[in-house]
């Protein structure tokens, strides 16, 4: 790759269904962050390429009782970002509560808590438009089959300026049953733009569909259709769902996902223009690029979102998410390097799929090695802690406290429709309860696990190939906990988390 050119995809890990906008010179982009907490990650940009992630927009997901526990495939569908009145806003759906808003002054908040806009089942993937000429505002909104039994269409609506309400009962302005070949139409963004009611919306399934766009003059419609960006002949599955931008000196562009297995849902970026026939024209004539001119925006230091972590005085970094809303006491702050969590009681010890206070992170899509060093301060029989894959199916290791009080090294997995892990290996005593973890993730999310007790890393069990959920892509997982019981079960601190390409 030359200096004047870049590759896709630029963020190179499961930035699920992601949406941008630019005030200035700046960039910003969120994506799906589904029951994990914190929610609606926030990325910074310059150039479009480079990217880094300066925050969340949600704290914790609501109502939060019904997220005090793993929903790993609900919560925040496919948000839009948008910039109105000097505030950011984002909406979502909930495919089981409805349509949700929040905004802010700035990207970094405080930002509002949600507000439920339209209450309802199978209500996803909304997008807000203020239209500024004539000082009204829109709603659009897909729908989620499996909730609410309709697909297919998307629902628009008069909105109140202000977004606290919506105007009318809502209309279908788009029924892909009435579009010959047209199937799962969702994820619409819209905008206007030369006189016309632009949406942008995918179509197809999101590892083999493509992307449409539709226009009107009216916002009701009718609507005219387009497919602008499809696979055709490349290696680029499914390239579709994403959102429009313009840079200062007027280049568009679009950014958009490709579903990529255990790695998720990688963001790409396409060069965007407009034919003589008014409509867009993205990547190579309507096939994904690999390789591209870069955006003509001042260049910027390479940057990607960060992973490594040190943990200083017992805080995580902002790649870290809960698999549900925190716990109090969770992870406890102190005066030195490292991440103290707390070996959490949990009748479900066996099964790390169903516990809330796995921390976790995304898995990279390029071949690389997950490290992190790791002492177990307790002394409860059965307290645990580790470093895992986490997915369908799962596997880890780590330490764990023998019933004579030793410490050992144990590697765990379990298959997509086990109900509880088996042993991948035969555990091994850590004498010192000390241990550094190492999984080496080779190409296809191929997992080799090894440890390190004092002699040396040492291979541990099979290949683990990490597997997705259905709508998110695998995690790496850092973890602490302890069977069901009485009293406090003490700790355990990990030290120097690495990612090193392979």
């Amino acid at each position: 790759m030359s200096a004047g050119t870049y590759t896709n995809p630029v963020l190179d890990a499961d930035w699920s269904d992601p949406d941008v906008v630019r005030v200035g010179d700046d960039f910003y982009l969120t994506a799906s962050s589904f029951g994990r907490a914190p929610g609606l990650p926030l990325l910074h940009s310059r150039d479009l390429v480079n990217w880094t992630l300066v925050g969340h927009a949600l704290e914790r997901l609501e109502p939060a009782e019904e997220f005090a526990t793993p929903r790993h495939d609900c919560g925040v569908w496919a948000p839009s970002l948008r910039y109105h009145d000097e505030r950011f806003w984002i909406f979502w759906g909930d495919p089981d509560q409805g349509v949700f808003q929040i905004n802010a002054p700035g990207i970094r908040g405080p930002w509002t808590r949600p507000h439920l806009l339209k209450a309802g089942k199978g209500l996803i993937d909304a997008c807000p438009l203020w239209d500024e000429e004539t000082g009204e505002a829109y709603l659009v909104h897909a729908w989620a089959k499996s909730r609410s039994g309709v697909k297919n269409r998307l629902t628009g609506h008069r909105m109140r300026p202000d977004g606290t309400g919506l105007l009318d009962e809502g209309k279908v302005i788009v029924d892909g049953d009435r579009i010959p070949g047209w199937f799962t139409l969702e994820g619409p963004k819209l905008y206007r733009h030369d006189g016309w009611f632009w949406i942008l919306a995918p179509a197809g399934g999101v590892e083999t569909g493509w992307q449409g766009a539709f226009r009107s003059r009216g916002f009701f419609g009718p609507y005219e259709e387009r497919i602008v960006l499809e696979q055709k002949d490349t290696e680029v599955n499914g390239p579709h769902q994403g959102g429009w931008v313009r840079t200062p000196s007027g280049e568009d562009w679009f950014v958009h996902f490709q579903q990529r297995g255990p790695y998720g849902r990688v963001v790409h970026l396409q060069p965007m223009s407009w034919g003589p026939d008014g409509w867009p024209v993205v990547g190579d004539d309507g096939a994904p690029v690999t390789v591209h001119r870069r955006p003509a925006l001042p260049p910027q230091p390479p940057a990607a979102p960060a992973t490594d972590d040190d943990f200083p005085g017992g805080r995580f970094g902002r790649q870290w998410q809960w698999t549900a809303n925190p716990g109090e006491g969770w992870a406890t702050q102190h005066s030195g390097d490292g991440l103290r969590l707390t070996c959490l009681r949990s009748a479900h010890a066996h099964d790390l799929r169903v516990l809330p206070n796995v921390l976790t992170q995304r898995l990279p899509g390029t071949p690389c090695a997950a490290e992190v060093e790791l002492r177990l301060d307790s002394d409860e029989p059965g307290a645990r802690a580790g470093l895992a894959v986490l997915g369908d199916a799962f596997s880890w290791i780590g330490l764990q406290r023998g019933p004579d009080g030793t410490a050992q090294l144990v590697h765990r997995f379990a298959e997509g429709a086990a109900e509880a892990e088996r042993d991948a290996a035969r555990p091994r005593l850590a004498p010192e309860g000390r241990a550094r973890l190492r999984i080496d993730i080779g190409p296809g999310a191929r997992c080799r696990f090894s440890a390190d007790t004092g002699d040396g890393f040492r291979p541990s069990g099979p290949v683990f190939a990490a597997t997705p959920w259905r709508w998110v892509g695998a995690l790496l997982g850092l973890v602490a906990l302890a069977p069901s019981g009485p009293g406090h079960a003490g700790a355990a601190t990990f030290t120097r988390f690495r990612l090193t390409p392979s």
